[in-house]
């Protein structure tokens, strides 16, 4: 089985995944510095699985907020990286946005 590439918004803002808008990470940050928040995040995903599994709320809770902090310091979550004064359009159905035609478009 092969990772299929995620559909890109042709501004960069978004992912496409099952037709549904996903915020990106700020394209601004260094590169360092965004693998490190990549990797404290999916350290953190790991530990809310782990949490999760042994019915730790206390860990859940720490976990699940260090996720939220990697995803806001990415730019993922919290004030949009842009400053164009878009709207942000995160979890939105494609079809339903100003993105509809170009997904339309995109044959997804």
């Amino acid at each position: 089985m092969t990772d299929a590439i995620p559909l890109t918004t042709p501004d960069g803002r978004y992912l496409v995944v099952r037709g549904r808008l996903w915020r990106t990470a700020d394209p601004s940050l260094p590169p360092d510095r965004r693998d490190a928040l990549v990797h404290d995040l999916m350290q953190a995903r790991r530990d809310v699985g782990a949490a999760l599994r042994t019915s730790d709320a206390a860990a859940e809770r720490d976990a699940r907020h260090r996720v939220d902090a990697a995803k806001r310091a990415l730019g993922e979550r919290g004030p949009v990286w842009w400053r164009d004064g878009a709207p942000d359009l995160n979890r939105h159905m494609a079809a339903n946005t100003p993105y509809a035609d170009w997904f339309a478009a995109a044959g997804s």
